[in-house]
């Protein structure tokens, strides 16, 4: 009897253990899908969005995007580097296709820490492998939430409201400071 007490207590020990344990992220996931060829699935660096056969929409798209100057002015007053940017997009999706490598042109030309900047990619039903599209409420993409000190400030979802993704940053960030008075944000 004390046996099996014994190798019940160990194996239980054993499973939370391992249960508890924290999970490996699988980062730069691609995968075939049967109408869009290769596609990028989960956590993601940018990096991989250079890579052919990604490389030929963003670099295309990045490149030929003029930034609005009167947004950008605007934008670089925000500290828009204090803010957390999760960015949900499909590289199967031309709405990502187009608002993505802008969005990051964007944040390239403010000098934004790139790694304050999460990358999730979804198949075509908007899911992702560790669900982080259901957490998020995510229905379209692409979708760029902006948070700080954890908690949602906004989010640009498909497009920019405004027609300009600076704009609609502008927007975020000083609804944020409107409604936080505090002045060390």
């Amino acid at each position: 009897m004390k046996k099996i007490i014994s190798s019940t207590l160990f194996a239980i020990t054993l499973l939370s253990i391992t249960h508890c344990s924290p999970q490996k992220k699988v980062i730069n996931r691609e995968v075939e899908h049967s109408q869009h060829g290769k596609m990028l699935l989960g956590l993601q660096s940018l990096s991989q969005f250079e890579k052919a056969p990604f490389n030929t929409w963003y670099s295309q798209e990045k490149s030929e995007y003029q930034l609005d100057s009167k947004g950008m002015q605007q934008l670089k007053k925000q500290k828009l580097h204090t803010f957390k940017i999760t960015a949900f997009v499909g590289t199967w999706c031309e709405d990502s296709h187009r608002e993505f490598p802008r969005f990051i042109r964007i944040l390239e030309e403010l000098q934004y820490p790139m790694d304050k900047l999460e990358i999730i990619t979804v198949n075509t039903k908007k899911q992702s492998p560790t669900g982080e599209e259901v957490i998020n409420n995510i229905h379209k993409v692409p979708t760029f939430i902006v948070s700080k000190y954890g908690k949602e400030v906004g989010r640009i979802t498909e497009f920019p409201k405004s027609g300009y993704i600076e704009r609609d940053l502008v927007e975020i960030t000083n609804t944020f400071y409107k409604n936080n008075k505090n002045p060390f944000n």
